[in-house]
Formats: C-alpha cells, structure tokens, sequence
C-alpha cells in the first residue's frame, strides 16, 4: 500500500482527489508543520505530495521508503533535485495544470488596479462614497516577462481586450508561439519601459532574483502597475514598496512573498494600493483536480517500476 505524505493542502482537500488515491489503495497523510508529527509521516511515507515547504536532503533522509517526491504545482524551487537525484528518488511537476487559474487571476489584477478598485470599494465600505478616476484597459501596453504556460495565456486574454502586449521569454519555442498570436517580443529593458502594466511569469531559480529591483522599478514609466504572481524572489520587495510609497509606481498585485506568510510591519504590506493574495494563483477546484490527476497518474507509472515522461530528473535516473 503506498502512503502519501502530502505538505500540500489543497490535495488533500480535494475530494474527487482523494476518494480517488483511497480507491487506489493510497493512504493520505496530511502534516504541514515540522515536528514529530512529519517525522512519524515521513518514516513511513512512499511518496511525498509537495507544496510550499522546503523539501531537501535531510527531509528525504527522514524517509527510507520514499520513491518520489511530487509537486502539487509547477514550481519546484522548494525542492532539491540532486539530492532527490542521488538518492534515487524520482521528481515530477505539473506543467500546465494551474496555468489557465494563475492567468486569470493576473489578467483580474491588471482590471483591478486600472480601475482602482481597491481604493473605490474601500471609499464605500468607509461611507465616504467618493470616486478615484480609473484607466481604460484596452488600449493600454501589457508587459510580460515570462510568455510560457502562464503567460502565454495571459497574453492571449490581454489581446482579447484589446491591449497591446509586449513580452520577453528566453526559450524560443515560447517566444515564436507568442509572436504568432500577435505578441511583440522585446528585450526586457524595452519590456520594463513600455508597459502600463508589467506582469511576471518567470521562473523561481536563482538566476532571477531581484529581477525588478531598484534600477528596473525607475526604468518603468511613471504611474505605472506590477503584477508578480510569480514567485517572491523575483521582486526586491523594499524597492517595490519605495516605488509604490513615492508615487513612482501607482498600484502593485503580489501573489508571492519573500517570505510567506509576509511580516505585516514590512515595508510592503504597508505599502498603499497593493492588492494582496496568499499565494493563491493555482488555488481554483479545476486546477487543483487536474494538478491531483497528474499527481496520482505518476504514482501509478512509478508503481509499475517506470520513471514518468514529467520526471525532472528522468534522464539522470534512467542511466
């Protein structure tokens, strides 16, 4: 019987998920915080649902019969490959699954902070009943740096309303399809200066870190937005909240902090016209089911003795 230790939430959450990994002869073991309650779970865990915590060498050492860690998501920088890799433990992603929920939830934001909902819900909830004058999204530019899964399907929302989208990705396969749907590809500095609004989609790894920081913030066109439903290392936070207190940048949307949960005394979170989320860009029903489905139908290829085709360490353990 194969026991599931997950540090995800919203799998075990999710119902359809779960009768489905029990129907299979699964046990599901929910533990989030360190503690001797993981240490039991990890003693006797086959496979090891990821979601936000770290997951390294020590974690795996803690369980002599784990096969596979699997994250409950896209991004795996939580999680330590080479050491997965040299002992033998198998890792998958769920490239796709939550693509189409984050999308929505940063082409919601670009709506949101050009209309400044925020301040106008707040003018009601106060009593004061006044009005802040919005922007009218069609029309306006979309920077995207990132145009990959995630931004690619903003990109396309973006042209649906008629923005005009500028975007830069690395990988020439995502940049081509974007400029087949009518994106304009750019350098980033050119990206950066164009935008009305600019929304990251980048990877979590290290060579992007502080990737918007103070010199990038002043290279943005004054009044400008920045989405970051990406990852927290990405954004120099403190740069941001000075851009946001000066007046540089007019309203920013984080799905992802530095450090989660944020300090509610940071610089940031005290910032005025941020629109704030917990990290909740994947968190719909559909994509926590189809992230569930992945999860399980590579429990089912491991169980077989295979290592799945969405192993990020496939061909290192297959040699």
């Amino acid at each position: 019987m194969a026991v599931l230790l997950t540090t995800s939430p919203s799998f075990a959450r999710a119902g359809d998920i779960a009768d489905r990994a029990e129907a299979a002869g699964h046990t599901i073991l929910r533990v989030i915080e360190d503690g001797p309650e993981m240490q039991a779970a990890l003693a006797r865990a086959q496979y090891l649902v990821a979601g936000l915590p770290r997951i390294d060498g020590p974690v795996m050492d803690a369980a002599p019969n784990l096969k596979a860690v699997l994250k409950h998501g896209v991004g795996v920088d939580s999680i330590d490959i080479p050491a997965a890799t040299a002992r033998g433990i198998v890792v998958t992603s769920c490239p796709g699954a939550n693509a189409l929920s984050v999308a929505e939830l940063a082409i919601g934001a670009v709506f949101a902070l050009s209309r400044n909902l925020l301040w106008n819900h707040d003018s009601v909830a106060s009593g004061r009943f006044e009005r802040q004058r919005g922007r009218e999204v069609t029309g306006a530019t979309l920077g995207l740096l990132g145009l990959g899964q995630i931004g690619g399907r903003v990109a396309r929302m973006a042209l649906g309303v008629g923005m005009t989208v500028v975007g830069y990705d690395p990988d020439e396969a995502a940049s081509a399809e974007a400029l087949a749907m009518g994106v304009e590809l750019a350098d980033p500095d050119e990206v950066i200066a164009r935008a009305d609004t600019l929304s990251l989609h980048v990877t979590g790894v290290e060579a992007n870190r502080d990737l918007i920081g103070a010199a990038e913030i002043a290279r943005m066109k004054p009044g400008a937005f920045l989405v970051n439903y990406a990852r927290g290392i990405v954004v120099d936070e403190d740069a941001l909240a000075a851009a946001l207190v000066s007046g540089q940048l007019a309203g920013a949307a984080v799905d992802a902090f530095r450090t989660e949960p944020p300090d509610p005394a940071s610089g940031l979170m005290q910032a005025p016209n941020v629109l704030y989320s917990p990290h909740t860009g994947a968190d719909t029903q559909g994509a926590v089911i189809r992230t569930g489905e992945m999860v399980l139908d590579d429990i089912a290829e491991i169980e077989t003795g295979a290592v799945p085709a969405r192993a990020l360490n496939g061909k290192e353990l297959n040699r």
